[in-house]
């Protein structure tokens, strides 16, 4: 599948790129991104020069779509929809400290959701799973109707190999996109 680039008011989701690897690598030495993703630790100039390859390769295996964040041309995080297969999709996404707090997460999911349900995956379902404790993510899942599903014992592995507890939700393509509690929020 060929790379989308998506729009919405105050962002440009596109396929990360070459030169995206020194605002990747700076984004990648924040203790929050690296505890709560699978990013390698430590997260190398290598790493991020290769990140652009690697998600050049799953838009054309159809096996995984990333875009870069940014924001007036600046790269501010990553958002995609992982191991696509059978009508499904997990959702991840991380922003840089300096693009925290802004509601921009949200807005991007919120067009990585409806062209996951909408565009050529025609998704039956996206899932999210985010290590307990990781509020901020939960709180962004939350927002667009993702439904709380409970946990899961040590089932995440972050890129230093530490295990840790999950919550996880999912998304159907019927379900409203507004607002729903969660009871670990």
């Amino acid at each position: 599948m060929e790379p989308v680039t998506l729009r919405t008011d105050r962002l440009e989701l596109s396929i990360p790129r070459g030169a995206d690897a020194d605002a990747i690598f700076v984004a990648c030495q924040d203790d929050g991104i690296q505890r709560f993703t699978t990013v390698p630790n430590p997260y190398t100039r290598r790493d991020a020069a290769g990140f652009p390859v690697k998600a050049a390769a799953g838009w054309a295996e159809v096996s995984e779509t990333t875009w870069a964040l940014r924001r007036d041309g600046v790269l501010a995080g990553m958002i995609g929809l992982h191991g696509l297969g059978r009508g499904a999709g997990e959702i991840g996404y991380w922003l840089a400290p300096g693009s925290r707090g802004e509601g921009l997460m949200t807005e991007a999911a919120a067009a990585v959701v409806d062209w996951g349900f909408e565009g050529p995956l025609g998704l039956a379902r996206i899932e999210w799973r985010a290590v307990v404790g990781n509020t901020a993510s939960a709180r962004v899942a939350a927002s667009l109707g993702f439904r709380y599903g409970g946990g899961l014992r040590r089932a995440l592995v972050n890129g230093s190999g530490v295990r840790s507890d999950a919550w996880i939700a999912d998304l159907l393509p019927g379900d409203p996109r507004e607002p729903v509690t969660w009871p670990v929020l």
